[in-house]
């Protein structure tokens, strides 16, 4: 069971040079934490593996942003993405996320790594907006009308701009090393 936390207005930050690794079953059950993971979340390994991985998941996430991860990763694809964590004190930090299948010597899916590390202030200000109002989205209607809402809004989000859902994300890392 995910421990109820109440999040505060208090944002750490990754330095340029720290990796957020972690490691998840098929389902999501976190197998493997690293040191950077433990500090900036404030959990211990012990309270990490096990557990959810969504035990980390901040209330200012969509749900239709996780849903669009799974969707994702089930296509056989890697997923990028930038998201709002939540610390076991309340505290909140943002990161730039890559997660990829991870196999076994046979070439059987045993789960999932993701890598994460600092995300550019441009791009957590580019992407806040839109989950803002997909989370709109998802709390004025039932759980799968909402979903489906908020998937919609921001497919028709990705077509305005022309581009996909990974393909932002990409541009807007590549925006920032630009600079």
């Amino acid at each position: 069971m995910k421990p109820k936390i109440t999040p505060i207005d208090h944002e750490v930050s990754l330095t340029e040079n720290e990796f957020i690794v972690s490691k998840t079953d098929k389902k999501g059950i976190v197998t493997y934490v690293n040191r950077t993971f433990m500090s900036i979340s404030g959990y211990p390994e012990s309270q990490l593996l096990g557990k959810q991985h969504n035990i980390i998941r901040h209330p200012d996430m969509p749900r239709g942003a996780f849903k669009l991860l799974w969707d994702t990763l089930e296509q056989g694809d890697e997923f990028f993405a930038y998201v709002k964590n939540l610390c076991k004190d309340g505290s909140y930090y943002w990161v730039f996320a890559n997660i990829t299948h991870d196999y076994d010597g046979n070439g059987q899916l045993r789960g999932y790594y993701s890598v994460r590390r600092k995300p550019s202030r441009r791009a957590i200000n580019t992407i806040i907006p839109i989950y803002k109002k997909m989370l709109e989205i998802e709390k004025s209607s039932s759980t799968k009308e909402a979903m489906a809402a908020s998937q919609a809004y921001l497919n028709e989000t990705l077509l305005s701009l022309n581009t996909t859902y990974s393909h932002l994300m990409l541009s807007l890392n590549d925006m920032e090393e630009q600079t």
